[in-house]
């Protein structure tokens, strides 16, 4: 990217990268480190017209995920989000195609949350 003068750094967070969490405390480290590093980034690939930005996904249908409908957490997840459904991953491609184009050529440091209005709770 630095011989091209220019690109896209697309990271990908969590929930957990602003809320913590008692099952997974070094999951929400790692993914808390990710919007720092994202905005570090951003800070020292800005001057190489480098953009660096992240996505934090809220709670996807995922096989990763796929425990967590089971257990109680769920109705906390459905109650707490406005859509009151679970996202799927295909609704992330919007977000990134956007971060990876030309139409975010003055965003970067930022993360976007893609997460049915979970956080805003």
């Amino acid at each position: 990217m630095l011989s091209r003068k220019g690109g896209k750094i697309i990271n990908i967070g969590s929930m957990y990268s602003f809320f913590g969490s008692g099952l997974i405390p070094s999951y929400s480290a790692a993914k808390g480190a990710i919007v720092q590093l994202t905005k570090s980034m951003a800070i020292e690939l800005a001057p190489h017209n480098i953009q660096v930005n992240a996505i934090a996904p809220g709670w996807i249908e995922t096989d990763m995920t796929a425990p967590v409908r089971i257990m109680p957490l769920n109705d906390e997840i459905l109650a707490r989000t406005p859509a009151g459904r679970w996202g799927q991953p295909e609704e992330l491609a919007g977000t990134a195609v956007y971060l990876a184009s030309r139409a975010s050529d003055f965003v970067t440091g930022t993360t976007i949350r893609v997460d049915g209005g979970y956080a805003v709770r």
